[in-house]
Formats: C-alpha cells, sequence, structure tokens
C-alpha cells in the first residue's frame, strides 16, 4: 500500500470561481433574510471569521460539506439550492 495522500487547503484554479460565488450567494440571502454575519455564523455553528472568510470575494477558503449543510439550514434553503444558484452580475463582478 502507497502512502496516503493528504488533502490539500488549496483550492485548485477551476474550482476557484465556484467557491467565490458560494461565498456570493451565501452572503446575498443572509443580507436578504437580514441577518448579520454573527447571527448567521452562530446559527450554522461556525465562528463570524470563518462566514467572513467563505462570503469574502477575495479570499478563496474552502470548507466540508458539514458546514455548507449548516449554513443552508440556518437560512432554511437546501444545500444543493445554495450550489445551483446563480446572482445576476453587477459592475464589480462580472459574470462567472
Amino acid at each position: 500500500m502507497g502512502v496516503p495522500q493528504r488533502m490539500s487547503k488549496e483550492v485548485e484554479f477551476c474550482n476557484r470561481d465556484r467557491f467565490i460565488e458560494l461565498g456570493l450567494t451565501i452572503a446575498s440571502l443572509r443580507k436578504m433574510q437580514g441577518l448579520s454575519q454573527e447571527k448567521l455564523a452562530e446559527k450554522a455553528k461556525i465562528s463570524r471569521s470563518h462566514l467572513s472568510s467563505i462570503e469574502a470575494p477575495n479570499i478563496v477558503r474552502p470548507f466540508s460539506l458539514e458546514v455548507l449543510y449548516n449554513i443552508a439550514d440556518a437560512l432554511g434553503v437546501r444545500a444543493g439550492n445554495l450550489l445551483n444558484t446563480t446572482l445576476p452580475p453587477t459592475k464589480s463582478r462580472p459574470p462567472v
């Protein structure tokens, strides 16, 4: 048997835009529901700084499916819907 591969914390370039889009979707839904980062983080059982890094478009931080499910539950949506939602482009954010 070979040496087990360690999971990399680095996000492959091809997935970078997907993580950014997901973070922006989470931030949009949070704001539409009138939740602060602190309140959503508390409901999702993660730290506010972790949520902030997930939502930040200039940071790509991979996170677990468990965190995705916790955030989805806290927002009252299905995790798959978070992955399938596409936000309209804005002046500051070109289409992905």
